[in-house]
């Protein structure tokens, strides 16, 4: 049974949508990590700050957390979970999706971001680290992954495919 459940990838997968579906199936608390890295605006908490939250929230009993946060967090996040998600589709659908995100945020607000959260700068952020992140971290992401098979429930998303039957099946 899942109880600390880490939700990761690359930027524009879905991450934050996955899990909140995944949230209300389960009734695990949800902690999106913009929301906590990020205050109203977009304005970054200081880093500390950010990291004790971090803490916490991984000394709970049971959570989903979605999201990077940072490296080292990350990293940690994912020794606690019991469970991982790791959404890995194609580049290509990775940056059509921060593009579709930044078109329809101008409408509805993306799914996990803070409130007032600036658009253009979000999205152009999220496309300089998509590239650095695809290089660097997926790369350390998939060898975690392949290793944590032995100890942990591990679900590799590769596909807009794999995420419905994933949802379908919990």
């Amino acid at each position: 049974m899942m109880k600390r459940v880490a939700v990761f990838g690359n930027t524009g997968g879905g991450k934050s949508t996955l899990a909140k579906q995944l949230a209300l199936k389960t009734r695990l608390p949800l902690y999106a990590l913009d929301q906590i890295k990020y205050r109203p605006g977009g304005v970054e908490v200081p880093h500390d700050e950010y990291l004790k939250h971090h803490r916490q929230l991984l000394a709970q009993n049971e959570w989903i957390i979605d999201g990077f946060g940072c490296v080292p967090s990350t990293w940690e996040r994912m020794d606690q979970a019991d469970t991982l998600i790791y959404i890995d589709l194609p580049f290509n659908t990775h940056a059509w999706w921060v593009l579709k995100r930044f078109a329809k945020g101008y409408f509805v607000p993306p799914e996990g971001w803070p409130e007032g959260s600036p658009m253009l700068k979000s999205t152009l952020n999220s496309l300089r680290v998509l590239k650095r992140c695809h290089e660097k971290l997926t790369p350390r992401y998939r060898a975690y992954v392949e290793k944590a098979w032995e100890s942990k429930k591990v679900f590799h998303l590769t596909s807009r495919r794999d995420i419905k039957d994933f949802l379908l099946e919990r």
